[in-house]
């Protein structure tokens, strides 16, 4: 197979404007020639002036692939409107799923961000979904085209397929609007950093039969952390996206999806940290070399189509077409202790990523009856095609070695490297494919029960290592009043494994089997104030088997020195507690806490039995609030805990508690009939010194008092 690349757009508006035009000239022709009229049984999302308590949604897209009221949901989810985001100026998915207290941040390295949920780290590959399709997330994901964030928790694999136990974080696209709209954003903060946004939508014909969203951002950043020669990391981001939808007929509605992301960002790997736990040279140092960079060039296409069958039943298909390339060209500091007395070493690397991940399903639902009992049936079918290449051209020294040494203070000269000049080449693919049935069954007003199983399987060149799972999932709903239910779900996740590769193990090319996850949750959800409020409670146990140990032979066979087994386990237990919604007439509120639990479960003789994963706090809570003063004037309080974790593997250097207290102000006025608001937000407010996500090598220092400014109106 020869290495594949994609094309790089330089001119993302018009790239944009180009596909609006000829995607709404063909669709003209195709609904002329069928004479189509609106159908009102097909799916249409107007968004209109958002009102100023949309803190609560009903529903959830994700947890049962259908939008199910969270009611009848027996799982916990997290909904995070961009009502919520706007408010809080979030840039980031980061920024975002602080509002869940179950999701911790990870490292920040390499411009991309890692989070765990209920302790469990995702995974790039697996952990993350658009409209519920999987998609590969090794950089920032946007979240300017985001309607709302899903965070849907405890194992998901009777629906997605491998995943991890903790969960899955599902984002869903802004939805094109028969309304016209027109939004224009400016955002600023006290490094000068800025972000320009244009939202718009509307209908592209009189007969409102085809209509579109579209959203265009540049962002240039200045981050507050220096390189050693005194300049500052810096950001400079493009994002084009644009949904069509067309009503082909009466019953057929296709949509069509396309986005285009340019990222490149100087590289900040994080802080060190030294044994006592504090930060080597102070917050501000950045021990990668001012050339690195990391350069992010990644187009999704696809499409949906939605065919009504009857009024109960219908199916849904759709495929999802992503490219992925990056550039690296990294210092790659090795961490030190006592980098500032004796200095430390970098090793120098120019590399070329080529990821890409074709996503499609087929979804078949209906309701039906058999006697008084209703059926919410789902049959379905989905697949992933992926594909990874890399080149990559290393830093040799005239000794032969790979290392540069840097005394603190003094740049490096940027290395001679290109990856181009290099004749070396990576390549790994694999398909999986997945088949799934789930029903939800409403046996009375009080009771419901939902039961599914799943059916994978993952083909993978090279190795060899097929993997097969059954993946079942089990609930029971019970509603005591018709604003209230209670819930115990089992559920199942697996993610595959490699093989394994050590001439010195005894066990050197053995197929791993995949890692097992098993969960039972018992929960609780109420709507209260007419269903304004939402308050949620659950309980949860889950256990990972299959986990991968690799321990020291007693005594060495022959050239083998090492064992690897699958004999370790990981529990994290724990509960969670959330509110959201409306507290009074003009207070509304977001909040939510979690108690965990977690240790890894391996043989006497593994160092690391008993001990806890990196980043899993034992407490952890947040809250943000708006109280409007008067129509015009609304004031926002937040807060944010995070418990004492540790950042190493082996427990020994820990990072201490926090609190971050957060603030904020908007002001709406009329201007020449336009809807203009202005926003001031306050980040740590009390200039508190904390440590954030990633290990004792990547920490991600924590920024002081920081203030934003924004500019919104809407025509």
């Amino acid at each position: 197979m020869s290495f594949q690349t994609s094309f790089k757009f330089s001119r993302i508006g018009l790239a944009v404007v180009a596909a609006l035009a000829s995607s709404t000239s063909f669709a003209e022709e195709v609904i002329a020639d069928s004479n189509a009229v609106i159908d009102t049984n097909i799916e249409r999302i107007t968004v209109t002036g958002r009102s100023f308590n949309d803190y609560n949604v009903g529903s959830s897209s994700g947890a049962m692939r259908g939008d199910i009221d969270i009611l009848d949901t027996p799982q916990s989810v997290t909904v995070i409107p961009d009502f919520v985001t706007d408010e809080q100026l979030a840039t980031n998915l980061g920024e975002v799923l602080v509002n869940d207290s179950s999701v911790t941040g990870g490292s920040e390295k390499w411009n991309r961000q890692v989070f765990n949920i209920r302790g469990f780290e995702l995974s790039s590959g697996s952990g993350f979904l658009i409209n519920g399709q999987q998609q590969w997330s090794h950089y920032v994901q946007p979240i300017e085209t985001l309607q709302q964030v899903e965070v849907l928790k405890g194992p998901s694999s009777m629906l997605y397929g491998q995943s991890g136990p903790g969960g899955l974080i599902n984002m869903v696209s802004k939805k094109p609007t028969a309304e016209t709209m027109f939004d224009f954003g400016f955002d600023t903060d006290e490094h000068g950093s800025t972000r320009f946004q244009i939202d718009a939508g509307g209908s592209l014909n009189e007969s409102e039969t085809i209509r579109y969203r579209t959203v265009l951002v540049k962002q240039d950043t200045q981050y507050w952390r220096e390189y050693q020669d005194g300049s500052n990391q810096e950001r400079d981001r493009w994002l084009g996206y644009l949904n069509l939808e067309f009503d082909i007929t009466d019953d057929l509605l296709l949509s069509v999806k396309y986005d285009h992301t340019q990222d490149k960002t100087g590289i900040d790997t994080g802080g060190w940290l030294d044994s006592s736990g504090d930060l080597i040279g102070g917050s501000d140092i950045i021990w990668d070399q001012p050339w690195a960079f990391t350069d992010n060039t990644i187009t999704n296409m696809g499409a949906d189509l939605t065919y009504h069958i009857s009024d109960s039943w219908q199916v849904k298909a759709g495929y999802n077409d992503q490219q992925f390339n990056r550039q690296r060209l990294d210092s790659s500091p090795q961490y030190s202790e006592t980098a500032m007395t004796d200095g430390y070493t970098i090793k120098p690397f120019d590399r070329y990523d080529d990821w890409q991940h074709k996503t499609g399903y087929v979804d078949f639902t209906g309701n039906f009856y058999t006697g008084d009992v209703e059926h919410q049936l789902l049959v379905g079918a989905n697949m992933l095609d992926y594909y990874y290449g890399q080149l990559k051209d290393s830093y040799v020294s005239e000794g032969g070695d790979n290392f540069i040494p840097v005394t603190p203070g003094t740049p490096i000269d940027r290395p001679d490297l290109d990856y181009n000049n290099d004749s070396t080449k990576y390549e790994s693919e694999y398909k999986h494919y997945g088949f799934y049935v789930q029903d939800l069954v409403t046996i009375t007003d009080e009771w419901q029960v939902l039961a599914g199983v799943r059916y994978d399987e993952q083909k993978k060149d090279g190795d060899g290592n097929n993997s097969y799972a059954v993946s079942p999932k089990f609930g029971v709903i019970y509603s005591p009043a018709a604003n209230g239910s209670i819930y115990v779900n089992y559920s199942k996740s697996f993610t595959p494994q490699g093989i394994v590769n050590d001439p010195n193990d005894i066990n050197d090319k053995m197929n791993l089997d995949p890692e097992y996850g098993e969960q039972y949750e018992i929960g609780t959800k109420w709507e209260l104030f007419d269903g304004s409020l939402l308050l949620t409670g659950a309980v949860f146990d889950i256990t990972v088997s299959n986990v991968t140990v690799t321990e020291d032979l007693s005594t060495p066979v022959g050239d083998d020195t090492q064992i690897t087994t699958q004999s370790g386990e990981q529990r994290h237990k724990g509960f969670e507690m959330g509110a959201q919604g409306q507290i009074s007439d003009k207070w509304f509120m977001t909040s939510s806490m979690m108690y965990l639990d977690a240790e890894y479960i391996r043989p006497e003789s593994d160092g690391l039995n008993g001990m806890t994963p990196v980043d899993a706090p034992e407490w952890s809570a947040n809250i943000w609030t708006r109280y409007e003063m008067t129509d015009d004037l609304a004031l926002n309080f937040g807060a944010i805990y995070v418990g004492e974790r540790f950042a190493s593997t082996d427990n020994t250097i820990t990072k201490d508690s926090y609190v971050r207290f957060d603030m904020g102000a908007a002001y709406t006025m009329d201007v020449m009939g336009s809807d203009v608001s202005v926003r001031m937000n306050v980040k740590n407010l009390f200039d508190v010194d904390y440590l954030a996500g990633g290990s004792y090598k990547d920490v991600t220092v924590g920024e002081g008092r920081h203030v934003s400014l924004s500019l919104e109106a809407k025509f």
